[in-house]
């Protein structure tokens, strides 16, 4: 069973033509029709989160099709809420309520641990802050590292025979639009406009579709 976030987004290429994008029943059965229509190209389904290709078996009608995504692609709710339904579900016992701690071991060295006692709070609250500070710090690194690394899944799987890929590989992985959206100005429109959609988000896209090659696939 794999889990979907409901926010998820897939999108779906018939070769280097775009066929569809959005939840992941919109995909399959764009999937599905392509099949049906005796298409020759490949025809892959990619999970926007990951930039990966999803496995779908399109195999009987649209309502068996959807069924067995529905057991593959479970919807479900955001962790939190998860988490607050378990909480709801047990009782509760006397004393302070849950704050979702997790004790674990931390090695520090004497003058670590001298420091943190002196904090305000006591060295579990500047422990967290501390994390929590890093954390902020890191979040916009860790997003741009993550849109990266899904762009070049797809560039991987769709475009690795494209003309130019290291060059555009090597562009990408420097975080350099601009120059990247010179480099794909020959690729086809929608292979283009996607990857630069994973990598630098829809304004990423826009700017590049009017430079972009259009498919010239029948």
């Amino acid at each position: 069973m794999i889990e979907q976030s409901p926010n998820s987004t897939f999108t779906t290429f018939d070769g280097h033509r775009l066929i569809a994008t959005g939840a992941l029943r919109e995909n399959a059965l764009a999937l599905k029709r392509a099949l049906e229509s005796g298409s020759l190209r490949p025809i892959l389904i990619f999970d926007d989160a990951t930039g990966r290709t999803v496995e779908v078996d399109t195999r009987g009608t649209d309502e068996e099709c959807c069924g067995r995504l529905a057991a593959l692609w479970p919807p479900h709710a955001p962790a939190l809420a998860g988490e607050a339904a378990e909480e709801t579900a047990q009782p509760r016992g006397r004393g302070r309520p849950k704050l979702g701690v997790v004790p674990r071991e931390v090695t520090l060295l004497p003058r670590h641990w001298a420091w943190l006692d002196t904090q305000p709070g006591g060295s579990s609250v500047a422990l967290r802050k501390l994390v929590e500070e890093a954390r902020r710090q890191s979040s916009e690194k860790d997003q741009v590292r993550r849109a990266l690394d899904r762009a070049y899944q797809f560039m991987v799987t769709l475009a690795g025979d494209l003309p130019g890929f290291e060059e555009a590989s090597r562009a990408l992985f420097a975080n350099d639009a601009v120059r990247m959206r010179g480099l794909l100005s020959a690729w086809p429109r929608d292979v283009c406009a996607h990857v630069m959609r994973l990598a630098w988000g829809d304004e990423g896209a826009a700017a590049t579709v009017a430079s972009a090659e259009p498919e010239r696939q029948p």
